[in-house]
C-alpha cells in the first residue's frame, strides 16, 4: 500500500516536536512490512537543499515561508499548496497528522477531493478553542475534514471528547485510539559515574524548562557532583531559563546544548540517570516513551497522559507540582531504585507501547478505510 504521511514541518531543530517523531517512526515501521510510506511536510533550518529522506523515510519537503506572525499556523508553502493534489492522488491512503495550519488542512481537503481515504491524527492539537483563527479555520476547513475522514485516530478519551466537540453534529468520521508507539531499543548500561538528570523537550512555557532548573539546587545539596543537562530548541523560554541558572549560581552543573537530532536524544537517554518532563497537560510525549524504551525511570506531572501508565508500572515517579521534582529525582538516583524503575520501564514500553502492536491496529484501520473507499 502506498501512504502518505503530512506533517506540518520537519527540522534539524525538531521544533515541531512529537508528530513528527510519529509519523517518521509509523512510516518507517510501515515500510519494514514492506508498505510504500512517505513522509510530506515543509522543512526549515536546513543549510541548502532539502533532503529526500528522513531517517530513512523517502520524504518530499517545501520550504516553510511565513505568512502571518502566528507560529505553526502562520507557515506554509505556495508550492505545496500547488502540488497537494497531485502528490495524494499517488497515493492509495492520507495519514494527516492534523493541526490547525496551513500545511495539514490543505492536504487533507486534497485528499478528499481526490477521493482518497483520509486517516487522521491530531496529537491533541484540535481542541476546543476561543481564539479568532480557530474558529475561522474550523468553520472553512476543520468540521469538514473531521466529519468526512474514513479514519479519526485519538490517544484518550479526553481527546475524543475534544474532537467530538469541535465536529460538531453530524459525527466525527470512524473513531479508533491509536496510542504512540515506541520502537525497540537496546537497553541502556548500568549508569555510572555522577548522576546525570536530563531534561530534553522544547523550551516553551508549557513544558516547565524553568521548574526543572528550579530544583536543581535542592538535588545538588544531596548530590554535589550531578550534572543536569537542558536540550531543546528555544521556544521563548530560553532567556529566562539562562537567566534563572545564573541566578541560582548553577551554570557550572547545568548545560544547554540545544536541540538534540533523534540519534543524539537516545544517546543522551542512556547516559541519563534520570528523564525529567515537568509539562503540564502533556497528552501522550514521545520523549517519555523514548526514555522507557531504553530504560531510563521517567519523573512526569500527574497531568501527564503517561502518568497513571508510569505510576502504575513504577517506572518513574509522578508528581502533583514543580515542589515535587526533586524529592523524585533523589528517590530514583538510588541505585537500587534506579535499577527497579528501569527494568519497569523497559517492560512497560515493551508491553504497553510496542511499535509493532501499534503498526497492528493501525494497518487494520487503513485496510477497513480503503475497502470502504473502494466500495
Amino acid at each position: 500500500m502506498r501512504v502518505l504521511h503530512a506533517v506540518t514541518l520537519h527540522s534539524p531543530t525538531h521544533a515541531f516536536g512529537g508528530p513528527v517523531r510519529v509519523a517518521l517512526n509509523l512510516s518507517a515501521g510501515l515500510r519494514a512490512r514492506g508498505h510504500d510510506a512517505r513522509l510530506l511536510a515543509l522543512g526549515d533550518g536546513f543549510d541548502g537543499p532539502l533532503p529526500g529522506e528522513v531517517e530513512g523515510v523517502p520524504a518530499r519537503l517545501f520550504r516553510a515561508r511565513r505568512l502571518l506572525p502566528l507560529g505553526f499556523s502562520g507557515i506554509t508553502s505556495p508550492a505545496l499548496l500547488a502540488a497537494a493534489g497531485r502528490i495524494v492522488r499517488d497515493a492509495d491512503l492520507v495519514h494527516v497528522h492534523l493541526a490547525r495550519d496551513l500545511v495539514t488542512l490543505p492536504v487533507a481537503l486534497a485528499a478528499l477531493r481526490a477521493g482518497r481515504p483520509l486517516v487522521l491524527q491530531t496529537h491533541g492539537m484540535i481542541d476546543p478553542s476561543d481564539r479568532r483563527l480557530a474558529k475561522v479555520l474550523d468553520a472553512l476547513a476543520v468540521r469538514r475534514v473531521l466529519r468526512r475522514a474514513s479514519a479519526v485516530l485519538y490517544l484518550t478519551g479526553h481527546e475524543r471528547k475534544d474532537l467530538e466537540a469541535v465536529a460538531g453534529p453530524p459525527a466525527l468520521g470512524g473513531t479508533v485510539r491509536l496510542v504512540n508507539g515506541v520502537p525497540a531499543q537496546q537497553p541502556r548500561p548500568t549508569p555510572t559515574g555522577p548522576p546525570r538528570i536530563l531534561y530534553a523537550a522544547r523550551l516553551q512555557a508549557r513544558k516547565r524548562p524553568r521548574d526543572f532548573v528550579a530544583a536543581v539546587p535542592e538535588i545538588l545539596r544531596h548530590h554535589p557532583d550531578a550534572e543536569f543537562v537542558l536540550a531543546g530548541p528555544d521556544e521563548g523560554e530560553l532567556a529566562s531559563v539562562r537567566a534563572l541558572i545564573a541566578e541560582l549560581g548553577v551554570g557550572e552543573r547545568v548545560h544547554c546544548p540545544g536541540a538534540l537530532s533523534g540519534a543524539g536524544m537516545l544517546a543522551e537517554l542512556r547516559r541519563a540517570h534520570v528523564y525529567v518532563l515537568p509539562s503540564v497537560d502533556e497528552p501522550f510525549p514521545m520523549s517519555v516513551l523514548e526514555a522507557l524504551s531504553v530504560g531510563t525511570p521517567a519523573v512526569v506531572t500527574a497531568s501527564n497522559g503517561l502518568a497513571r501508565d508510569i505510576a502504575d508500572a513504577s517506572a518513574g515517579r509522578v508528581v502533583d507540582g514543580a515542589a515535587g521534582l526533586a524529592p523524585a529525582v533523589r528517590e530514583l538516583l538510588d541505585p537500587a531504585v534506579n535499577e527497579k524503575a528501569s527494568a519497569a520501564a523497559r517492560k512497560l514500553a515493551a508491553e504497553a507501547f510496542s511499535m509493532e502492536a501499534v503498526l497492528d491496529t493501525l494497518l487494520a484501520v487503513y485496510g477497513t478505510s480503503y475497502a470502504d473507499n473502494q466500495a
